[in-house]
């Protein structure tokens, strides 16, 4: 049983319920400690980092809980039990992008002084541990399409409102909008999912389009993206979903995410994003890691029992059998096979929406 907030705490400790087996995690544990002082039977209890005094733990230790220590040495909160919002990554922009949480903590996670370090490895590990957790939180009974496109896109561009639209019209059939969460294409996705209506939306894209890319500074780039979500209110519901990695700290994080999970680990960033796209997955012209994207999706849907594949599509007939011959390879290994049925190739964006609904096992509202 894991336990993330103080109210959960107390009502197990008002039930006099055994604590053996619970994982409290980044709770203020001083705010109940003389209850938990007056408890001898904490054996198996996993305390990750939180606030107590040495007493505490002195105690919690004696009784045989597991206390992992709050670490101060990182520029995350390796325990932290929830999403990051756009503001948190990129608070003290005003600063220049090097001074923010997020530039520090891929500072971090590219400091070649703890290549190799064990300790520095856990944290990392337990951070994007967290971070799993917080998105299935989210994501529990909600359908989940994902779009995957490069990062190269430039506001301003048709290629950018497409995605844009795209993400809007997908949202609308009450979808979350996953991408994989940094600039260009994704950002345009996210940007469409978190607006409100298509006028807004319109008027967004008139506004990021006087900043085009975050080359050559990404300050000003995530500063009028921020503003611009201003305007869009407190969502009724999350709609947009970004699931980026430091590991490709080249990209930054978009602004029109709701609510981001970025992870240290890429792997493991690119296997939760596919494996939780519920309703299927847009594949938008890219390059190397797009391609990437779409053969991860492939050996799942290839190897995937009957009943549990979800649709695929590729936008782009010229891009997808000339530039990067990926769609005939495509049709190859679906010959035969359930997964034959659910991709499909597209050369008008606007036709996706359609064809999720028609292809997608369950229906779509």
């Amino acid at each position: 049983m894991e336990i993330e907030d103080l109210a959960t705490l107390t009502a197990l400790l008002d039930e006099g319920r055994s604590l053996h087996g619970v994982r409290v995690q980044g709770i203020d544990l001083d705010l109940c400690a003389d209850r938990l002082l007056a408890r001898s039977d904490l054996h198996g209890l996993v305390v990750l980092g939180g606030a107590m005094g040495p007493p505490l733990v002195r105690h919690l230790v004696g009784a045989g809980a597991v206390v992992f220590p709050t670490v101060h040495d990182s520029p995350v909160d390796v325990y932290r039990s929830r999403l990051y919002s756009p503001e948190e990554l990129y608070a003290g922009i005003e600063r220049g992008y090097d001074e923010t949480p997020d530039a520090l903590a891929y500072a971090w996670s590219q400091d070649a002084s703890l290549v190799g370090d064990p300790y520095v490895a856990v944290l990392r590990s337990l951070h994007d541990d967290s971070m799993e957790d917080a998105l299935d939180d989210l994501l529990a009974d909600r359908r989940v399409v994902g779009i995957m496109g490069g990062h190269g896109v430039d506001r301003g561009t048709a290629r950018y409102a497409e995605a844009a639209r795209l993400g809007r019209a997908l949202a609308a059939y009450g979808l979350v909008v996953a991408t994989g969460g940094g600039p260009g294409a994704m950002e345009a996705a996210n940007l469409g999912a978190a607006c409100p209506d298509d006028a807004t939306l319109e008027a967004a894209l008139r506004r990021l389009a006087t900043v085009p890319s975050f080359r050559p500074e990404v300050s000003p780039w995530a500063r009028v993206a921020l503003e611009v979500r201003d305007g869009f209110g407190a969502p009724d519901a999350v709609t947009s979903i970004g699931i980026p990695t430091w590991f490709y700290g080249h990209e930054p994080p978009n602004a029109f995410a709701q609510a981001i999970a970025k992870f240290f680990s890429n792997a493991l960033r690119e296997d939760l994003l596919l494996a939780r796209c519920t309703a299927g997955v847009v594949v938008l012209p890219g390059a190397a890691g797009t391609v990437q994207e779409v053969f991860q999706l492939t050996t799942r849907l290839y190897y995937a029992a009957e009943g549990e594949t979800v649709p695929l599509v590729l936008v782009g007939r010229e891009h997808w059998t000339q530039t990067l011959p990926v769609w005939p390879l495509l049709q190859a290994l679906g010959h035969g096979r359930e997964m034959g049925d659910r991709i499909h190739l597209v050369d008008d964006i606007a036709d996706v929406p359609e064809l999720l609904r028609e292809s997608s096992t369950t229906p779509l509202r």
